[in-house]
């Protein structure tokens, strides 16, 4: 059963990137184990054949881990760089400082087995209409939260060392999720929790359980001359 572990680009989407193994394999059945947004980079992996993409399941429950950069100080319709983007007034931070201590309690608070909201821009179904869909017209609507479970949400290196600088602010953080986790959500609840607002202006998969980026290709270096060669017998 073969399997392409690739490095997704941004500016494109998954179904891009299966759409373009389907033409550098020449193999019709082609599936992904997790959808990542357009601006997003990172880990996909692609079932090839019939065997592989009936085994996909395996993989998209598995957990991930991310690499992101979150603006606190903004917010944004889509919870990404693609949405209208705004400043909170009413932030009672606005214009002052944030301390490293601040963001680690407000980070730790959003550790664990929590309730996640979904954003309105997913691809969740609520009477029978997908979200962005209802976000598109301008339509929001109550959505359930869902259970997910974040078993690591820090700082990556010494991003703040004592006192930040005044928002609007950038944070680099590494986050390890259960799948269905929404990143974008994680982002606009530290916001929340911080008393302004927040939104993913950068989001890279670095992991799908013990499959790491570093075994990935970049999706432009895959031909059809040596995708069999790049081809991995992953065991589900």
């Amino acid at each position: 059963m073969p399997f392409l572990l690739i490095d997704k680009p941004a500016g494109i989407t998954s179904h891009d990137v299966v759409d373009r193994v389907r033409k550098i394999t020449g193999e019709r059945t082609v599936g992904h184990a997790g959808t990542l947004d357009p601006f997003a980079t990172g880990m996909l992996i692609i079932g090839v054949g019939r065997e592989s993409t009936k085994h996909l399941n395996t993989f998209l429950g598995m957990g991930k881990t991310y690499e992101a950069i979150v603006r606190l100080g903004e917010s944004s319709t889509t919870g990404d760089p693609e949405g209208e983007i705004s400043t909170p007034s009413d932030s009672p931070l606005a214009g002052g400082e944030l301390s490293r201590e601040m963001i680690e309690k407000a980070m730790k608070s959003l550790t664990g087995d929590i309730l996640q909201i979904p954003p309105m821009h997913s691809a969740i179904k609520i009477g029978g209409k997908k979200l962005y869909e209802l976000a598109r017209k301008g339509i929001e609507i109550d959505r359930p939260p869902r259970p997910v479970t974040i078993s690591r949400f820090e700082i990556m290196g010494s991003a703040i060392s004592g006192t930040a600088q005044s928002f609007p602010f950038d944070l680099p953080v590494v986050i390890d999720c259960s799948s269905g986790t929404y990143i974008r959500a994680i982002a606009r609840d530290l916001g929340e929790k911080l008393g302004t607002a927040g939104y993913l202006i950068q989001l890279r998969r670095s992991a799908i359980g013990s499959y790491g980026i570093d075994a990935a290709t970049p999706l432009n270096e895959i031909t059809p001359e040596n995708w069999t060669s790049l081809a991995k017998k992953l065991v589900p």
